[in-house]
């Protein structure tokens, strides 16, 4: 009976060990086997039970209001109006990404994805529409290493809002998903090869 208590006490700790530990770290989940301490049985009746990692927390979505200029960290700041996305990089540059023109169907889950960045790293955002239960925005490098974005929208959690996330200097654009609040995957964008 005792090994079988260090064994699950092992897991336990395993599994808590591997949890991501800020909001906006990298958080990777996998099914990966966990093989008890030698102390906990001898070697012939080593227990190895799989850990199913739970699916990242929702993100907090940050309400703002309209024009209210958010600071997006490394020089970059974002915006949101009623017609959509602003952004301005270090440079003041400004762009803007539309909601209202018709480019993006917004009766259906969707995420879009603009980036620019050098050689010190790259600052991405874009808009996730099509759905009032938006949980996290999630990038993939070709790695496998992810990154949580930050969600910002305006009052009245309407059916769009706005993802931004920095990453380390890369030549290739990350896949973009977008899950609801539940961990379900609703819009994706696949990783893509300059």
């Amino acid at each position: 009976m005792k090994k079988y208590l260090l064994a699950a006490a092992g897991v336990v700790a395993a599994a808590v060990m591997a949890a991501p530990s800020a909001v906006g770290a990298s958080a990777e989940t996998s099914l990966k086997p966990v093989t008890a301490p030698a102390a906990a049985a001898p070697a012939a009746e080593q227990v190895t039970a799989p850990v199913s990692l739970p699916a990242a927390a929702p993100t907090r979505i940050r309400t703002v209001r309209s024009g209210e200029r958010v600071d997006a960290g490394q020089g970059y700041t974002v915006w949101l109006t009623e017609d959509g996305k602003h952004w301005a990089g270090p440079d003041g540059f400004e762009n803007f990404r539309s909601v209202v023109d018709g480019n993006i169907d917004r009766s259906h889950p969707g995420v879009s994805h603009q980036s620019e960045g050098s050689e010190a790293g790259v600052f991405h955002s874009g808009l996730y529409y099509g759905t009032r239960k938006a949980g996290r925005v999630e990038l993939t490098d070709a790695e496998g290493h992810k990154t949580v974005a930050t969600l910002v929208a305006l009052p009245g959690r309407s059916d769009w809002g706005v993802w931004y996330a920095h990453t380390g200097p890369s030549k290739d654009s990350p896949a973009v998903a977008l899950y609801d609040r539940a961990g379900k995957l609703l819009a994706d964008l696949p990783a893509r090869t300059f």
